[in-house]
């Protein structure tokens, strides 16, 4: 039993800054979403539904696609 006990230790030890990471992309996207003036492929709401709803890719299409970085 205790090494059953001990593997689960091991991994939840393992996934604690995984998900850590994935929490501070999250809040980081966000909060870059909520600065910006212009979005790419769709509504501010949308997005913020993309990054909430849609792991770890949710944040990272915000990075990646939805900044609309182009002068106004």
């Amino acid at each position: 039993m205790s090494k059953v006990w001990t593997g689960e230790t091991e991994l939840l030890l393992l996934l604690i800054p995984v998900v850590l990471g994935e929490l501070a992309l999250k809040v980081a996207a966000l909060v870059s979403l909520s600065r910006a003036e212009r979005v790419r492929g769709g509504s501010k709401l949308l997005w913020a539904l993309g990054i909430l709803l849609i792991n770890l890719f949710g944040s990272l299409a915000w990075f990646l696609f939805g900044r609309d970085d182009r002068p106004a």
